[in-house]
């Protein structure tokens, strides 16, 4: 343990060093509260209409970045140009029909919005949903590592699975039932989705509860109602679901009462191994037209070649969408995303800035990408990860910003799946060298590693680190920082109320954070080393494959 900790000391006394040599410290020092307000301020206005795919919003926003790359001195990322296309298919609902649930002891008709969200990924024009059978299916998940499969031995072909968000080990506490509180990618609704159009069921239900879902019914409506793209090469989009929806919890709750079942008991035997799907003897019913079309969007991409090491590549991505306009609100209708993630893109913009002023080219080369459709399922970096413009097994490492910190400086900073990869030792050394600390994700039953786009590269097996904002704040401390951002949440995520507020937000902490960004992606740039996933993760032979 002793010469482990010497020899620590002595890596971040070489990094320093280093840093120190090439003029690191006043490349992170280019970093300013200054040149992020200027970014966010054009990204999150109101010209920008809230920067949904596929609009003049999307129109206004990749051109701004390209031209902002152009002006750094940074080449086009992909051949002779800053986009990569992102074929996508677009759906639209029509939004005021309904979802109507009807057995022996009488009927449930819920209202799109108030009551249900929902939906169809497939490319149908009109959708007709009659009397389809209704099962309980639990938390609808199928993983063998787990020893778990709530479709054993079911048909749901044709019928209407009710599922419930998140994973048993939440919902039980216990830590030995898949990994206990912190969710894991089964209890995500994207996954749900796509298990049960793998098992042929004709709709998808799936029960909102805000702890389990890690946010409130409103954030359902604004994020799902409506337009909805799916990429064109989503198996999804070839399956037999016509439906899959979001309930609240109160009309829940009604549609177990009509099952003749208690809602609260049968949800915490879903929870428990053994649990068989229950035949909930209700039929459901829904009829509504589509318009379906086919579009593109774009992926930003700016390249900084390397020197010596030009053919492997550092990635660092944020995503540029957000929700766009909703004319349906009353009051302010505009979906500006000025934390979720204009203030990430500036971030993209400040480092890129950051590294053209080194004093020295770094060795390897690194992509500046800023995606699209993150807010739609992490659809852009998906599709990059899918179709990468430079090869897998040269890209050395993703980092991954999104939704920065507003709330002052924090001594601590959070990594999500912290341990999962060799990249949290880089960052440890950085965060250490400023006399801060690392923390795991504080919230782990959010399901937030699998909710941004370093989850994307993940998938494919390249390591990919997500760092954000702690919560041991300098000033406040922890218990106030804690609860300032689960108030923020509750009141502006996703909503029309994510403004750019440059009097009441603090920029002192999100520079110092976007500072660890800009070096541990130099740090990486100057190594010959390619950092793996940890012995036991899922993603360690995918890499270790491709690496041969």
């Amino acid at each position: 343990m002793r010469y482990y900790n010497y020899l620590y000391l002595a890596l971040i006394a070489a990094f320093l060093i280093s840093c120190s040599g090439n003029g690191v410290d006043k490349a992170s020092q280019s970093i300013t509260e200054e040149g992020i307000k200027e970014y966010i301020a054009v990204l999150a206005s109101d010209d920008f209409q809230g920067r949904f795919p596929g609009t003049l919003g999307e129109e206004k926003t990749i051109h701004y970045l390209s031209e902002q790359f152009s002006t750094l001195g940074l080449l086009p990322g992909n051949g002779d140009s800053y986009f990569q296309e992102v074929p996508l298919m677009k759906i639209t609902p029509e939004t005021d029909f309904t979802l109507n649930i009807s057995g022996k002891k009488g009927s449930l008709t819920l209202q799109y919005g108030p009551d249900f969200i929902g939906g169809t990924p497939t490319p149908t024009e009109n959708v007709n949903i009659s009397g389809s059978d209704v099962i309980f299916v639990g938390y609808g998940i199928n993983a063998p590592e787990y020893q778990w499969n709530d479709y054993e031995g079911l048909d749901v072909r044709g019928k209407t699975v009710v599922m419930l968000v998140n994973d048993p080990g939440y919902a039980t506490q216990d830590s030995a039932l898949f990994t206990g509180n912190a969710m894991t990618y089964y209890g995500r609704w994207v996954y749900k989705y796509e298990e049960a159009a793998r098992q042929g069921a004709a709709a998808a239900i799936l029960v909102h509860e805000t702890k389990a879902a890690s946010y409130p019914w409103g954030v359902v409506e604004n994020s799902f109602k409506g337009t909805k793209f799916y990429l064109t090469s989503d198996p999804i989009t070839k399956s037999e679901l016509l439906m899959q929806s979001w309930i609240t919890n109160d009309n829940a709750r009604k549609l177990f009462q009509m099952a003749g079942l208690d809602f609260d008991a049968t949800t915490q035997m879903a929870a428990q191994r053994g649990f068989k799907p229950i035949e909930m003897k209700l039929k459901a019913s829904a009829s509504y037209s589509n318009r379906v079309e086919y579009m593109s969007s774009n992926n930003v991409v700016a390249l900084l070649p390397g020197s010596s090491r030009k053919d492997e590549y550092i990635i660092y991505t944020a995503h540029w969408d957000h929700l766009g306009v909703n004319p349906a609100m009353e009051g302010d209708s505009i979906f500006n995303g000025a934390l979720d993630n204009a203030s990430g893109t500036a971030a993209l913009l400040e480092i890129a800035k950051a590294f053209k002023s080194l004093g020295k080219v770094q060795d390897r080369s690194i992509l500046f990408m800023s995606v699209t459709c993150e807010e739609q399922g992490l659809l852009g970096s998906q599709y990059y990860a899918e179709n990468p413009i430079y090869p897998l097994n040269k890209t050395v490492a993703v980092i991954n910003m999104d939704a920065l910190n507003i709330f002052g400086r924090t001594h601590d900073m959070a990594i999500s799946g912290y341990g999962y990869n060799e990249l949290d030792d880089y960052a440890k050394v950085v965060i250490e060298s400023k006399g801060r600390y690392i923390v795991g994700d504080s919230r782990p039953e959010s399901g937030g590693y699998y909710r941004s786009d370093h989850f994307s590269f993940a998938k494919v097996g390249v390591p990919s680190i997500n760092i954000s904002f702690g919560t041991d704040n300098v000033e406040h401390g922890k218990e106030w920082a804690e609860t300032t951002l689960l108030k923020w949440i509750m009141d502006n995520y996703h909503k029309p109320s994510d403004n750019y507020e440059p009097e009441s937000w603090k920029f002192d902490g999100m520079v110092e954070d976007v500072q660890v960004y800009f070096e541990l992606g130099y740090k990486l740039s100057t190594t010959d080393h390619f950092p793996n996933w940890r012995e036991g993760t899922f993603y360690k032979p995918i890499r270790d494959a491709m690496m041969k």
